[in-house]
């Protein structure tokens, strides 16, 4: 078993539930390590399961619950051993103890499970664990990770992982973390994947399919999993993936984790998405010729701001897009294309003429990928670097990501680290980019203030 300190945590779960989706998260604990065992048979989408969720109470507790969707079946629960009385209804799982939990308690909760996973209904669509044509996509943000494990499915608690999955040995799999085994059988190949700094549920995931395995040269060790059919589109249009990595080191500081994997699925995906040391692109986002390359950069610049800083609060979202998005521009500026400066202006003339209907720090639910906030909080960022110059900004950044490393943020961290980079306050800035509706105009560049170039 294992048991971390949590490091930089803000937004507790058991204190707080966020009002964007009041139905997840649980109170009275932290989940501090989840051991999950999953047979999986493709064709059938048949799940048999076990999850084992070692946590920590932070009240007494003489029930709890978890979140878990209607479609799975619980067929036992026990808690440090012991059988446990159990409901499951509305996706939430309610676990009566055999004897109630003091404050402070260590205790382990052990569930089987099983059944046909399905994405989880969402405003935006099935959420979490998905058929493809052959195979398999986890793609759980902001709340499908029930779709697939029972948790707490809350950003603010991040935990250790074990992913074990077996499935036929036609397939490949991929999950977070290091591969710390692999075992073939007569028909099937046993998985297990160990994520050692702690994860949000809804960066958990696991990628099944028909995949060739590429290894890219770079500063950290990188994979690519696709279909061997485009294996020449995936290595050009990733082939710049290493020095991004190089540059995004430099500007943002080290890469937060052991390894990176890049899945292209042999299906047409809406858009790419992260998870904790991976990101999935359909076979749409590959062509042979960079095409989408803006993509590579902002699912990558995710590792630094999402996976390791992961938000506390779902009205944040900017932390995340907004750096992710600016990443984009910094990668295009370095690289020879277009500046960030360019690319400032031409976004804040679109966004001027778009409704001006909501805060970047408090965007509601609604709007929560809006591509309004990916743009306004890059260009809040733009409108930073400009105001502090190209030597504070970057210096905040890295400070930002070492600070808080494998931590949970706050758009208030941010602005309070960022005044200590300031010659003057930031207030009047922040106030107006982060919690007002009307787009306020660029500030002018701070003189000596230039683009950073290198050439890939």
């Amino acid at each position: 078993m294992i048991w971390k300190a949590r490091p930089h945590v803000s937004v507790a779960p058991g204190t707080s539930r966020h009002p964007y989706f009041p139905e997840r998260g649980n109170e009275g604990y932290w989940a501090e390590h989840y051991e999950l065992t999953l047979d999986y048979r493709v064709g059938a989408n048949r799940l048999r399961a076990s999850a084992v969720v070692s946590a920590f109470a932070t009240a007494r507790l003489e029930a709890f619950t978890l979140d878990l969707a209607d479609a799975l079946r619980v067929t036992a629960v026990t808690v440090d051993g012991v059988p446990a009385r159990f409901t499951h209804g509305r996706d939430k799982l309610r676990v009566v103890p055999a004897r109630g939990l003091h404050e402070g308690t260590l205790f382990v909760v052990e569930v089987r499970y099983g059944g046909n996973p399905s994405p989880v209904p969402s405003r935006w669509g099935g959420l979490g664990w998905e058929q493809l044509t052959d195979g398999v996509i986890v793609a759980s943000q902001p709340t499908g990770a029930p779709s697939w494990f029972p948790c707490n499915d809350h950003p603010g608690d991040k935990s250790t992982y074990r992913v074990t999955v077996t499935t036929g040995s036609a397939y490949a799999v991929a999950a977070n973390g290091r591969l710390a085994a692999r075992r073939r059988g007569a028909s099937t190949t046993t998985w297990v994947y160990e994520q050692a700094e702690p994860m949000a549920t809804y960066l958990a995931s696991v990628q099944i399919g028909r995949y060739q395995v590429t290894e890219v040269a770079g500063p950290v060790p990188q994979r690519l999993l696709h279909p061997a059919r485009l294996a020449s589109r995936v290595r050009a249009d990733f082939a710049r993936q290493g020095q991004m990595i190089a540059l995004f080191t430099e500007l943002f500081g080290p890469y937060p984790f052991a390894s990176y994997t890049a899945v292209v699925a042999d299906d047409d995906l809406e858009i790419p998405v992260e998870a904790q040391g991976m990101s999935i692109f359909g076979r749409n986002h590959v062509d042979g010729r960079r095409g989408e390359e803006r993509l590579v950069a902002h699912e990558l610049a995710h590792q630094w701001f999402g996976n390791s800083l992961t938000l506390g609060s779902w009205s944040e979202i900017w932390l995340h897009e907004g750096f992710a998005a600016y990443a984009e521009w910094l990668w295009s500026e370095a690289s020879g294309g277009e500046t960030a400066d360019t690319l400032a202006g031409r976004w804040h003339r679109r966004l001027a003429e778009l409704p001006q209907d909501f805060p970047l720090a408090d965007p509601g639910p609604r709007r929560l990928f809006d591509d309004r906030v990916y743009k306004r909080g890059a260009l809040t960022l733009h409108a930073l670097r400009r105001t502090l110059g190209d030597d504070a900004f970057f210096a905040l950044l890295r400070e930002w990501t070492t600070t808080y490393q494998h931590g949970t943020v706050s758009t208030a961290q941010f602005t309070r680290l960022a005044a200590r980079h300031a010659a003057t306050p930031l207030t009047p800035l922040f106030t107006a980019w982060l919690h007002a509706d009307r787009l306020p105009p660029l500030p002018a560049r701070r003189a000596g203030g230039g683009a950073r170039r290198t050439r890939p």
